[in-house]
């Protein structure tokens, strides 16, 4: 794999982790149900999604096949899926939990990579994962109170471990249409979430402001449109491994947004874990070798 490739697939990903990490302030702010939520940004980020896929000239016969039409749509059964186990987890087991449980997604990753793809795991990644890892328990605190309601908070930990299955087979698919271009990928899946979820959409209860209805648009026109395009174009370009460690970069930014947006203060135990997450990615990312390489002498 070009050197040029990787590194404009981690800018690409790194990106996108930036813009990932502002969406729930937006979820919340919108005061939508999840269903609501994910169905707008469905419908905003398809129509953003089109109008790219038309300016690019992509909508050409030889770009679909049933095989790119029916990988795209498995895959986006899967992501739509898990934005709505993802919201669903945060009303049960917590914001702080799910976001925890959510993030071992990055191990489902590399472990499917490496069935699926063959893909050859190092001891130094799999080092700079368990980095990150910490890191990620040291940002997320959770407090006792969250095991108040143990039928709640079990059914969401179970919310959270499906959206991050989601997200990893997902992950895997696009990987599958290497050489489809990364807008039509994202509108394919984006569309077939405005069917999947039409039936259940709140139209009672839609947003009455026109900030809240502000809110949607940027979720769907640049946390969904914009950050698909670059999150899928960064997966065909990089290592399973590199990829499962920049969605650190995720928790990090959101943690940030939490502490601008709304006040939440972060203990110098929380900073440090952000330094973790940074540096294992970091250290993926650059190759850095933290346990020795093997060598082999002949006799």
């Amino acid at each position: 794999m070009a050197t040029n490739e990787v590194r404009r697939g981690a800018a690409e990903m790194s990106v996108a982790m930036l813009m990932s990490g502002t969406i729930g302030w937006l979820v919340v702010s919108s005061q939508q149900s999840a269903l609501n939520v994910v169905f707008f940004r469905c419908v905003f980020g398809g129509a953003t999604l089109m109008l790219v896929c038309a300016a690019l000239g992509l909508f050409r016969r030889s770009l679909f096949s049933w095989r790119v039409l029916g990988l795209a749509a498995l895959g986006g059964a899967a992501i739509v899926l898990n934005w709505v186990l993802l919201f669903a987890a945060y009303s049960r087991a917590s914001i702080s939990m799910a976001t925890a449980v959510y993030n071992t997604q990055p191990f489902m990753l590399v472990a499917l990579g490496a069935l699926v793809f063959r893909e050859r795991v190092t001891a130094s990644t799999v080092a700079w994962l368990l980095v990150a890892f910490v890191g990620l328990v040291f940002v997320v605190r959770v407090e006792p109170a969250v095991l108040a309601v143990p039928g709640q908070y079990l059914e969401g930990i179970a919310y959270a471990v499906g959206a991050a299955a989601m997200y990893a087979v997902s992950s895997i698919i696009t990987k599958h249409l290497k050489g489809t271009p990364p807008h039509l990928i994202a509108l394919i899946q984006v569309g077939l979430g405005v069917l999947m979820l039409a039936p259940f959409v709140r139209f009672d209860a839609l947003p009455t402001t026109g900030a809240h209805w502000l809110e949607l648009v940027t979720l769907g026109v640049v946390n969904t449109g914009i950050m698909y395009v670059l999150l899928y174009g960064a997966i065909q370009k990089l290592p399973t491994a590199m990829t499962g460690a920049l969605s650190f970069i995720y928790p990090v930014v959101a943690i940030i947004v939490d502490r601008v947006a709304f006040g939440q203060k972060l203990a110098w135990v929380q900073v440090l874990g952000a330094v973790l997450i940074l540096l294992a990615a970091a250290g993926v990312n650059l190759g850095w070798r933290v346990v020795p390489q093997r060598r082999y002498s002949s006799t």
